[in-house]
């Protein structure tokens, strides 16, 4: 996602220019988007005209809409979204109150107002979303031969930044042994000079090497070999960042798997991601010894949160983003206050 323009006043009102660059932005989108929210975007209405004859003929008009959502749809495999609402700007062609849907798609500039101004929570989702590579916890390659998928985790979601696909000789049949070896090597050499346009040397995160059997550690071992032949020394620091793991296979979905790893959660402690998840555990711990540490519920949290057991008082605020697209403004309020008082007040996270 790229912030094309910003401009919002102190007191949370005005507009943010977006362009999605990518499938997952769209789904960000989605999750930013409120009923309510003011949407502008380039558009494709059929204009229907009438002569003085009579008759009448239909065409498709490009435009520009600003609309008041009342309705979104998402479709993954499209990467699309589509977005209802009742035109709030009248133009030459339609009237204010008219409805219509816009299709937000990948590479097209869209502006978003929100309904009751910009929150914390939505400022935070935009930053995220415009800069992944600096809220990284985790940098992943899933590997196996031929097929490589880098991916940067954040303290929120998964996304996938490149694929790396080569055809690698098979070992089988005379004196095929060396082909298949420079086959790995240019894959490797690949896979590397991918993954170096992507990260960011100069900070101190952990790189993850996943794959079926020994592809990873040979990886490993083809970095620090490259490092120390060119003389790369920003990437020979990293040496201690790298993690070795096994994964079923070099796709995407094997990437969950690896990271539910009680070994590679050891090894990534610090991060956002497995803290979350060491929290989400110790909470259905304590939930099951029902010792009285552990409160869930909209009325429990928000007096526990109000007696101090929050931050200053050692526990730690759970919430679902599903909160925050309440359709009912009042609740998302609500669960903002909440969260900006564990944060700010409460000295919390």
């Amino acid at each position: 996602m790229r912030l094309v323009k910003q401009s919002i006043e102190r007191d949370g009102s005005g507009t943010i220019t977006l362009h999605p660059e990518e499938p997952e932005d769209m789904w960000f989108t989605y999750n930013l988007i409120r009923e309510g929210d003011l949407l502008r975007s380039s558009a494709l209405r059929r204009v229907t005209t009438e002569s003085a004859t009579g008759s009448t003929s239909s065409t498709r008009v490009h435009m520009n809409l600003s609309i008041s959502v009342t309705a979104l749809d998402f479709d993954m495999q499209a990467a699309q979204l589509h977005v209802s609402g009742r035109i709030i700007e009248e133009t030459k062609y339609t009237k204010v109150g008219q409805f219509h849907t816009l299709d937000l798609e990948l590479n097209r500039n869209f502006t978003l107002e929100k309904k009751d101004g910009w929150d914390s929570v939505a400022k935070g989702l935009v930053r995220e979303a415009c800069d992944p590579i600096k809220s990284a916890d985790v940098w992943a390659v899933v590997m196996q031969e031929g097929l490589a998928n880098i991916a940067v985790l954040t303290g929120h979601r998964t996304v996938h930044r490149q694929k790396v696909e080569m055809t690698v000789p098979k070992k089988r049949g005379t004196g095929r042994q060396a082909d298949h070896d420079k086959g790995i090597e240019k894959f490797f050499q690949t896979t590397l000079d991918t993954l170096l346009r992507q990260i960011d040397l100069s900070a101190s995160k952990p790189i993850l090497l996943a794959s079926p059997g020994f592809i990873a550690q040979g990886f490993l071992k083809f970095i620090i070999e490259f490092a120390t032949r060119t003389g790369n020394k920003a990437l020979l620091t990293q040496k201690s960042n790298f993690i070795v793991a096994h994964s079923a296979s070099g796709y995407m979905h094997s990437l969950d798997e690896v990271l539910r790893s009680p070994e590679v959660l050891a090894r990534l402690k610090d991060t956002k991601y497995a803290r979350e998840t060491k929290l989400m555990e110790d909470f259905k711990t304590l939930l099951r010894k029902d010792d009285g540490r552990a409160w869930y519920g909209h009325k429990e949290v928000e007096q526990a949160v109000e007696k101090g057991a929050v931050g200053r008082g050692g526990g730690v605020l759970l919430i679902s983003d599903t909160l925050f697209r309440a359709q009912d403004i009042g609740d998302r309020k609500r669960w903002v206050r909440l969260v900006d008082r564990v944060r700010d007040v409460e000295g919390g996270e």
